[in-house]
């Protein structure tokens, strides 16, 4: 993995090619847990890592089994959630979970760290340090010996090695990414406000690339976003006139994998907000000053998102010879089970997962994540009572889109469809499970309840 958050930073690249030689010496970290339980590692704290660790954690919690999340991140925010972030419609600090407190109170453990490899032979999960921001070891390289070790890392983008990618676009990966951007669209606003000169061209103008879940939704929280923040007395330039959002999308329509009756709906939505949406062409290159589509066409934009495609974090691809797909996922079978070792699991987004009777792996959604989180438990379960483990059955809910404040699509079981206010209900229902699954319905109960009190104190938007 590549991605460096605040606080941490990664061991070198020289240091990372050659794992085993790092850790051969070091001896493996102690646990402070009885020597007789089962060791339960879930390297991961997405969403269905916590949801896994916190029902491990509130049934056996040191008593038949010793679960420890191990997670390079201090907090962990609902990754459906980002985009909200991203426009300032939702501070991350508000609805983050702190993994130590939240270990504390549900009989886990947590290590923060960077897993950077493992020895199947040997059961242990290779830790690298952590750093402070001044460069200071913070944690020094640890070693985890495990007897079911649970992968459950997620994914990230996918730019596709498209040019100019990586440095000029961000991605909505983490809660700093998205942070990142917002700050970077509240200064663009700024910035535009103050300039005495004619605005350039691209100035106010933000691209989507990718035309998925995630982009769809970030183009209309921008759209109400940007004029919340024009309308605080930044009025020296038309912003209503001046912003623009162009969504950028390779395939024939938006949403490819949702229900076309919604991509439509949405579509339409989009365009009576003003959004320009481009389907059918690729990007080919990403400047400083906007992104290239096909061979001629320049699109000029100050802010660029790229929400096109996922993979799995590179280390999967050399995980002590696991076997993984073209985009990194680890491969299992109908019970979670890594290929090749009977002792390894993945969930998730990192997981290709092709159940019998079916061509395609199961989609990349929070909805897979939660319910292999909730069969994962079962598994641990079965293999505590030295019992054969179950095969994981998927049932698809439905899917649902919330278009911010504008609109929201839905086709539920048996394609009924839905949208309007009962669309978004449904919608917001969906965090509110995780929360129940990471809280307890008492605990999401009252902060609901606290939510919408302090909402009516907070501004509308994120302006900092």
């Amino acid at each position: 993995m590549q991605i460096i958050t605040p606080g941490m930073r990664l061991i070198p690249e020289a240091v990372l090619a050659n794992n085993a030689a790092l850790f051969r010496t070091i001896p493996e970290t102690p646990s402070h847990a009885d020597k007789s339980l089962h060791r339960v590692i879930i390297v991961g704290g997405g969403a269905g890592g916590l949801e896994l660790a916190t029902r491990l954690g509130c049934k056996f919690g040191n008593r038949r089994l010793s679960v420890t999340l191990v997670d390079r991140s201090r907090t962990h925010i609902w990754k459906p959630l980002l985009h909200e972030v991203a426009s300032g419609a939702l501070s991350a600090s508000h609805d983050a979970v702190e993994y130590i407190a939240h270990a504390s109170r549900h009989g886990y453990r947590y290590r923060i760290g960077e897993v950077v490899g493992i020895d199947r032979a040997k059961r242990q999960v290779f830790v690298a340090p952590s750093f402070d921001d001044d460069g200071r070891q913070i944690i020094p390289p640890r070693v985890l010996g495990y007897d079911t070790l649970v992968i459950a890392v997620g994914s990230i983008s996918n730019d596709f090695g498209t040019p100019g990618a990586a440095r000029y676009a961000i991605s909505l990966d983490t809660a700093e990414q998205a942070a990142r951007f917002n700050k970077r669209m509240i200064d663009a606003c700024l910035r535009a406000n103050a300039q005495y000169e004619q605005l350039s061209p691209g100035q106010l103008h933000c691209v989507i690339v990718g035309a998925g879940a995630t982009g769809v939704e970030l183009a209309a929280e921008l759209h109400k976003s940007m004029r919340e923040i024009a309308s605080h007395n930044l009025d020296n330039i038309d912003f209503e006139r001046l912003i623009r959002i162009t969504i950028v999308e390779a395939g024939p329509r938006i949403l490819p994998a949702l229900p076309e009756h919604m991509a439509h709906a949405s579509a339409r939505l989009l365009i009576k907000l003003g959004v320009q949406i481009r389907c059918g062409i690729k990007v080919t290159e990403v400047t400083e000053d906007g992104i290239r589509l096909g061979e001629k066409l320049f699109v000029p934009a100050e802010l660029v998102v790229w929400a096109a495609g996922i993979k799995a974090p590179d280390f999967l691809k050399t995980l002590d010879g696991l076997e993984t797909d073209r985009i990194n996922r680890l491969i299992v079978d109908e019970t979670l089970r890594a290929v090749g070792d009977e002792n390894v699991f993945a969930i998730g987004d990192c997981a290709n997962c092709v159940l019998p009777g079916e061509d395609n792996a199961l989609p990349p959604r929070a909805q897979t994540a939660h319910q292999q989180a909730g069969h994962m438990a079962k598994v641990v379960a079965a293999r505590l009572a030295g019992q054969a483990v179950p095969a994981y059955r998927y049932r698809d809910y439905g899917s649902l889109v919330s278009l911010a404040d504008y609109g929201a699509f839905g086709s539920l079981i048996g394609g009924l469809k839905i949208e309007g206010l009962l669309a978004r209900l449904v919608y917001r229902s969906l965090h509110k499970m995780h929360l129940k699954a990471v809280h307890g319905l008492a605990r999401t109960a009252l902060a609901s309840i606290g939510e919408m009190i302090v909402k009516r104190a907070r501004p509308r938007i994120k302006l900092h």
